[in-house]
Order: C-alpha cells, then structure tokens, then sequence
C-alpha cells in the first residue's frame, strides 16, 4: 500500500470514528471527547489507540466494541483497538466542538486544567466555583451532589431559573 493510500485509509478512519458516540454523553463522538489519540495504519490493518476518561470506565468495553463496528462499516477493516492508559486522559483533551456539544445538550463544559499549579477535582473541604448554568448562561448556580450520572459528572441547579444541570468535571 503506498503512504497516500495508507493516509486516506487513517483520514477515513478518523472521519468514521467522529460518528461513534460516547454511550454515557452521547452528545459526544469518542473524537470530541479526546478518547481517540490515534489512528495508525500497520501492514495488517489499523490501530486505534484509545485513552479511556478513567481506568475502571464501565463503557471502554463498548466503546471499543463501537470504535471497531464503525472501522469496519466504513470497509476499512481489519482494526484493532490498543488501550492507552498513560499519559491519563484529561478534560482538556475535549475539543472544542466537544464543549459546544456539551453545552447544546445541557451539560456544562469543563474549565480548563492547567499545568501552572491548578487543582482538578475536589470532593470535600474545598469551594466550588459557581458553574454557568448551560441553559440560561446564570453563574447564580450551586452545587447539589459531587457525583451526576456518571463519576465524571457532578449535578447542580442554577437559581435563577431553577433548572438542574449537570457539570463535566475538569480532570
């Protein structure tokens, strides 16, 4: 196969995989969700490198399972899938459209998690931060419980327009 040919099989790849939703956020393709670090083209097929949100995320069995029916639907088999744990995945690897996903589907997106000494998640002893409210732009909002949904989520309500919402924690 020569190196175009291999460079618009990853390219398809890459275009396939952004149609695969996370089964816990499914306003958001495992590509927004920086779950997908690469895609590598290989004499027997592609890889794709997956970092999970966490190492004991329920849905990475599913959501390998999906990265390799889409790979497949797209006739760009055989694949497989290699899980990256190291370096961890953080809320910053969310892309942009990623984060305009999150706040169209009424989630607020994470802030930023900063190399500079900043703190990410923090269950007790330590005040939160108003989070915007993802419906009505309010930061008159206040923290209901650490945990939404799913771990990576924490639920809150705004005051103003007493709407609850959830919060994709920055990690």
């Amino acid at each position: 196969m020569t190196v175009a040919a291999a460079a618009g099989r990853v390219e398809q790849a890459w275009a396939a995989l952004n149609d695969v939703l996370d089964p816990e956020v499914p306003a958001l393709s495992v590509v927004d969700l920086g779950l997908v670090r690469e895609v590598i083209e290989h004499d027997d097929g592609l890889e794709v490198v997956l970092t999970p949100t966490y190492s004991g995320c329920p849905a990475t069995e599913v959501i390998e399972r999906s990265v390799l029916d889409a790979v497949e639907a797209a006739g760009l088999g055989p694949a497989r899938v290699t899980m990256r744990r190291a370096p961890a995945w953080s809320s910053d690897w969310i892309s942009a459209e990623g984060r305009r996903k999150l706040l169209e589907y009424g989630i607020a997106p994470p802030g930023p998690v900063l190399a500079d000494g900043a703190v990410p998640i923090r269950i007790v002893g330590r005040r939160q931060a108003a989070v915007p409210c993802p419906r009505c732009g309010s930061a008159h909002t206040e923290r209901l419980s650490a945990f939404g949904s799913t771990a990576c989520k924490s639920l809150h309500r705004c005051l103003d327009c007493r709407e609850p919402f959830e919060h994709f924690k920055p990690i």
